[in-house]
């Protein structure tokens, strides 16, 4: 599942465009301005973000800029401005792609595709010993197999991708689960808890990179705090 945040002041626009891409295995957030944009994006986390540039108080200019100060997240402009000079001021604020209205559902699909190709997320990860390798789907500590469930394995690798990113427990039941889930936050937690327990019993020190989140959820951190 792709998670999109769709940012766009006509409430139609983002029927849409959620109506194109949920079939298309999207889970999609609408947000009516760029100030609520901004306040999805320090609670959750997405893989893309759609972004309209003429929106009153703050435009899609500024918010790509706003965007681009603490994160590499794919954006792709989504305007009726369809001048050369507006696509290269997007491109060059940051923008992955600009895609002009209106616009051909098909073309929008295959070039969301071909952003999140680019920033394909690493296939690999180690640390401290622990590698998740999501080609062979197989986590190792000092080349010792422990073995996940499927949703673990996903779970961890969500964490380890992005470490410090706090996930919620409803992020994590929409990412692995799906947004139409009726999986509850306990569920999460059992997974959590039976994950660390295998980690730790291969000698990781599990508790010091996976952690609890009081009232909020978990994350990952490279640098345990000594």
């Amino acid at each position: 599942m792709v998670k999109a945040l769709l940012v766009d002041d006509e409430k139609r626009m983002l029927d849409l465009l959620a109506l194109y891409l949920r079939p298309h295995n999207f889970i999609c957030k609408k947000a009516i301005s760029a100030k609520e944009a901004l306040s999805f994006l320090k609670e959750e986390t997405f893989d893309i973000v759609l972004i309209d540039i003429m929106m009153p108080e703050i435009n899609g200019w500024k918010l790509c800029q706003e965007i681009r100060k603490d994160s590499d997240i794919p954006i792709i402009m989504v305007s009726a401005r369809e001048q050369k000079e507006d696509i290269i001021k997007g491109l060059k604020l940051g923008a992955d792609d600009y895609v002009t209205k209106p616009f051909d559902e098909d073309e929008l699909l295959a070039r969301i595709e071909a952003v999140l190709r680019r920033m394909k997320p690493a296939r690999k990860i180690e640390v401290n010993g622990l590698l998740w390798n999501e080609d062979e789907f197989e986590l190792s500590y000092k080349n010792n197999t422990l073995k996940l469930t499927p949703k673990e394995f996903t779970m961890l690798g969500y964490f380890m991708r992005k470490p410090n990113q706090v996930y919620t427990r409803e992020q994590l039941i929409e990412l692995i689960w799906g947004y139409d889930s009726h999986t509850e936050g306990r569920t999460v937690d059992s997974h959590v808890r039976n994950m660390r327990d295998k980690i730790r019993q291969s000698g990781f020190p599990i508790d010091d990179y996976l952690i609890t989140v009081w009232g909020i959820g978990y994350k990952w951190v490279n640098k345990p705090s000594l």
